[in-house]
């Protein structure tokens, strides 16, 4: 397969059209071995991918120790992506801090895992309703003045929240997950980003796996993927009957479903970058392939019919995630 992946810009920095999201490396989908994720990770770079996507939350802290074991000597290579903002509430759901302390001190925590001097994309992982954006923008900006930090990001954080912090600091990318499954809340996100020059990552581009066609019956279902409404019993075939619509769409255009669903977020504009998790070499270059896949309007036009906005069935996250995202 050819590397000559397309590269798009995050705050005027060319990255992978398509990045690597490192979430199930620390068990979220079953059982994930460090030394196959390291060389997984070293895979994707071979192959030109340099969007490499973590957060301290992600195995609390496990993941970005994996990340940075993985990148150790190539640091040249990558473009390197963390987050941070929640936090472990033993017995309970996460909390989150937006707070300037926890700012500091989760940066000095995330730079030591990852054994590097300095992050090139730097989320609040989830917004904190008790501390003014403001507040924390301001906080993320002296890392960037301390030379800790290159670019700012926000993760799941509503348009009107997403303007009060560009106004405080310029910010490079909004993350939010967005696929032919769920884009209503993402499609309104991308008004205020386009407008403001903000790169656009969308993360779940796969439907956490609905998209990709292996997910056929409630007994493949694993993981953190049970806990999903998506995958609920109540909704699951309904979810499956979109999913088979994007299939016999694949069918037709000669490529798997994941490719397609890829494509059509590319073809989305060139403000949107996909990052697809995954810990199969086969499923990574397959992923990347999906940047050539070429589609005409049409096309795009008729994917989207193929599953309205709205169609899914269960919400992108249980209640409590819910109260979290888009806020």
């Amino acid at each position: 397969m050819t590397t000559a992946i397309p590269r798009r810009a995050i705050g005027g920095v060319a990255v992978s059209a398509i990045g690597l999201g490192c979430m199930s490396f620390s068990g979220v989908y079953g059982e994930a071995d460090d030394a196959q994720s390291e060389a997984l990770i070293r895979h994707a770079l071979d192959l030109g991918v340099n969007h490499l996507d973590s957060s301290d939350m992600y195995g609390w802290g496990h993941n970005e120790e994996v990340v940075g074991r993985a990148i150790s000597g190539r640091r040249g290579e990558v473009f390197l992506a963390t987050k941070f903002g929640q936090v472990r509430r033993e017995g309970g759901a996460n909390g989150v801090d937006g707070s300037p302390a926890h700012v500091a001190k989760a940066c000095e925590d995330s730079l030591k895992r990852l054994g590097v001097e300095v992050i090139d994309l730097y989320y609040q992982h989830r917004v904190d309703p008790a501390v003014p954006v403001e507040e924390t923008v301001g906080a993320m900006a002296r890392l960037v003045e301390q030379g800790k930090v290159r670019l700012l990001g926000l993760s799941e954080a509503a348009p009107e929240r997403i303007r009060r912090a560009h106004a405080t600091h310029p910010i490079a990318a909004v993350q939010t997950e967005y696929s032919l499954l769920y884009r209503e809340a993402a499609e309104a996100t991308r008004a205020v980003t386009r407008e403001l020059g903000i790169a656009f990552v969308a993360y779940a581009p796969l439907g956490r796996g609905f998209l990709t066609g292996t997910i056929t019956t409630l007994d493949q279902v694993d993981g953190r993927r049970a806990q999903h409404p998506r995958f609920q019993p109540q909704n699951f075939d309904q979810n499956r009957l979109l999913a088979m619509r994007v299939e016999d769409f694949a069918r037709e255009k000669g490529c798997t479903p994941a490719q397609l669903c890829l494509a059509w977020l590319l073809a989305q504009g060139q403000d949107v970058l996909p990052i697809a998790g995954t810990r199969s070499a086969a499923r990574l270059e397959e992923n990347i392939a999906a940047a050539h896949v070429a589609l005409t309007e049409e096309e795009v036009a008729r994917i989207s019919a193929t599953i309205p906005p709205g169609a899914a069935a269960g919400t992108r996250y249980p209640p409590g995630g819910m109260k979290g995202v888009f806020i």
